[in-house]
């Protein structure tokens, strides 16, 4: 019994022997008014509504459009005892899938409600495959928010010309997704895409690694290497990262970037490139240049065009359509049949702002059906930060709201690090990056105000 009907006539006696008349079929939920329909429907999903014409001294065709502004999808048959052909085309009009005339003949009702139901069925496959269709699918990113369409239009515009390109935006949101979708749907599709993290490779090693080398260059070079941008020559090379370069190899992508060539470690043999450079950053370049971290005339050299990835938080209408992918894809995965969220579960979804970006909804959300036992998740399988986040934001909320007249700068300091601490859940890497300060900078701070990370 997964398909809901809503009944709304003021005569008790219709509701009772309809509602025996269904139940054994369908979750029957039964109204002597409006007001408790609109309420019911405001509380609760139904696919059905079987509607009196006339309720008391409203008009059912009032109640109709009503309820159509409430749930557009809904499916409303409207029941009369005064049948004519005027207030049936009126109901139409109005929304009503059909109109039946009392007494309602049972069996024809089954077949009414079966006939409305795979009608409904097949209209939100329809509207489903419409909004696939409408929907932009690039390299994996699923969106439909005007933040992300404006994305789509620079990846359009920029996929068949070699422009260079500066991906920004916290971590988890795409960034790569972004890079890789430019290469792969542009003129350069058919060759290599190759990524190097410039934060995950010691210095000592990523001179060589985008570079290569020559047999005999140093200890250990027992053969001629061949680096990445000779790897991804003609194709599009991705520096994942690229405010965490050390400066010494910004000089050298410098070079390469203005005669387009390079020199792998240990020889002085010239090579020429014919690629694409896609730069990603969850830092801000302009203040790493300002504050001599980063190449002014590299910054320039790479930021031709700069996208800007908007935060999920910031395009929370995006996330019916992840929570839907995430599912679809760890029911692969997990061999698992998950239905979806409760509407519980949902909303505390919504509510939750993710710091981690879509990266952190993709873990919640096989974390939560690992855990999940039935076919639907519920609040109780969702990570207790998900669960706790309105608690979290008040205590937030609590610290900022403190009267900060007649405290110390050091007093304000400390505040403003506990409450980007509890927001980021004692993560310190998230909360120095947010506080804009260096890891090491956020250690000091905790160990000088003696600050409780747990």
């Amino acid at each position: 019994m997964d398909k809901s009907i809503l009944i709304i006539d003021d005569e008790f006696g219709i509701c009772t022997s309809l509602t025996l008349a269904l139940e054994d079929k369908y979750n029957v939920k039964a109204c002597l008014s409006p007001k408790d329909g609109f309420k019911a429907l405001k509380e609760d999903m139904f696919d059905l509504c079987l509607l009196d014409l006339k309720i008391g001294n409203q008009n059912g065709l009032d109640v109709l459009r009503e309820m159509k502004k409430i749930d557009k999808n809904l499916i409303v048959i409207i029941m009369t005892a005064y049948g004519s052909i005027d207030t049936s085309v009126e109901a139409i009009k109005a929304g009503a899938y059909t109109y039946l005339t009392k007494p309602l003949n049972i069996s024809e009702l089954y077949l009414h409600i079966d006939q409305a139901l795979e009608y409904k069925k097949l209209n939100e496959k329809v509207e489903f495959l419409s909004k696939e269709l409408e929907n932009k699918y690039y390299g994996g990113i699923i969106a439909r928010s005007p933040a992300m369409k404006n994305v789509f239009k620079m990846i359009e515009k920029l996929k068949d010309v070699d422009t260079n390109v500066v991906i920004t935006g916290e971590s988890g949101t795409g960034k790569e997704l972004v890079a890789r979708a430019i290469h792969y749907s542009g003129k350069r599709k058919k060759e290599r895409f190759e990524d190097v993290n410039c934060a995950a490779i010691p210095e000592s090693m990523l001179e060589e690694e985008l570079f290569g080398h020559k047999k005999g260059s140093f200890t250990g070079a027992v053969e001629d290497r061949q680096g990445k941008f000779e790897y991804a020559n003609n194709g599009t090379i991705f520096l994942d990262e690229i405010g965490d370069m050390p400066f010494a190899i910004q000089s050298k992508l410098l070079r390469v970037l203005q005669q387009k060539e390079y020199s792998p470690l240990g020889s002085n043999e010239k090579k020429k490139l014919n690629l694409r450079i896609i730069a990603a950053t969850n830092k801000n370049l302009k203040s790493l240049v300002e504050k001599g971290e980063f190449r002014q005339d590299l910054y320039f050299r790479l930021n031709v065009v700069e996208i800007t990835l908007p935060s999920l938080k910031d395009r929370k209408q995006d996330l019916p359509l992840l929570f839907s992918h995430f599912i679809k894809k760890f029911n692969e995965e997990l061999s698992k049949n998950i239905r979806g969220l409760s509407k519980e579960a949902e909303q505390k979804l919504f509510k939750y702002d993710y710091p981690g970006n879509v990266r952190e909804l993709s873990n919640i959300v096989e974390c939560a059906m690992i855990l999940c036992s039935g076919d639907t998740i519920e609040i109780v399988d969702l990570p207790n930060e998900v669960i706790r986040y309105d608690t979290i934001n008040k205590g937030v909320n609590a610290i900022f709201s403190e009267d900060l007249v007649g405290m110390t700068l050091k007093d304000i300091e400390e505040i403003v690090i506990k409450a980007n601490l509890i927001k980021n859940r004692g993560k310190r890497k998230l909360t120095a990056d947010s506080l804009g300060i260096s890891e090491k900078g956020l250690r000091n701070k905790i160990n000088e105000y003696k600050i409780d990370i747990n």
